[in-house]
């Protein structure tokens, strides 16, 4: 069973002398929350950091094939602890996703009660009680550029083994990520691109495959060097209908083919 922490519910006081709460003057929009502002970021296809810190240092993801039963999860684990749902909704191909954060004891508390709920309808699950920022970020739509040498790839069958490994990976290399794509339009599937330099990305791709049972890994690669063109490509984006034409100097013309 998840150990259960207990929420006191007693109001903060601030002590004498100690900044007080800032006040919002009348008319202006209320100051965003970390996690608002890595989402807007996101959707806008603008590639930028998550956030130095995170709002919650606990994560949960719970994979569901029945619609029914993960939006029954989804309601009883809010219900059985302060959490913040940050995500909840189908994917491909007809599988429910349930996200959310909180604090450490929380966030094991509601994982718990999602597990019992939906035992009979549960693909994948993981608990991050010290989630990584990058982690956090990207299960939000964050998206860094490319900036070093060698980018690597890992693909799972499964949303929370993804993120399992990607979280591993991160803390245990000086690699970045730069994107996580979690289900939608992709079959149910979920990726993680690293950037680093080459003998960094291969130890990220080591420890983030141990960490996936071999059923959920699809593969992971590595491409030491880049062409340009295609890191192009990636940081405007990994999806297909989106990509704008690639025009890379060089390439031959259409009118020398005769066509």
């Amino acid at each position: 069973m998840p150990r259960r922490g207990t929420e006191t519910g007693q109001p903060k006081t601030v002590s004498e002398g100690s900044a007080q709460p800032k006040t919002v003057s009348e008319g202006s929009a209320p100051p965003k929350t970390a996690a608002e502002r890595v989402s807007e970021g996101a959707r806008d296809g603008t590639p930028g950091a998550a956030p130095a810190e995170r709002p919650y240092p606990a994560l949960a993801l719970l994979e569901f094939e029945s619609i029914a039963v993960g939006i029954q999860a989804a309601d009883r684990m809010v219900k059985r602890a302060p959490i913040a749902l940050l995500k909840a909704g189908t994917v491909h191909p007809g599988h429910y996703l349930v996200l959310v954060a909180g604090s450490v004891a929380s966030t094991e508390e509601a994982y718990g009660e999602g597990l019992a709920t939906g035992e009979r309808a549960l693909i994948d699950a993981v608990l991050l009680p010290d989630v990584h920022p990058q982690v956090y970020g990207g299960c939000l739509g964050a998206r860094r550029k490319l900036e070093r040498e060698a980018l690597g790839v890992l693909e799972t069958r499964c949303v929370a083994s993804l993120l399992r490994a990607a979280d591993a990976a991160v803390k245990g290399t000086p690699v970045a990520i730069v994107e996580i794509r979690l289900a939608d339009d992709l079959g149910g599937r979920a990726f993680v691109l690293f950037d680093g330099e080459i003998a960094d990305v291969e130890a990220a791709l080591e420890i983030g495959s141990g960490r996936i049972a071999p059923e959920h890994l699809i593969t992971c690669t590595i491409m030491p060097r880049l062409d340009a063109a295609v890191r192009a490509a990636i940081e405007e984006g990994t999806r297909f209908a989106p990509c704008t034409l690639l025009q890379p100097e060089g390439v031959e013309a259409a009118e020398s083919l005769g066509i």
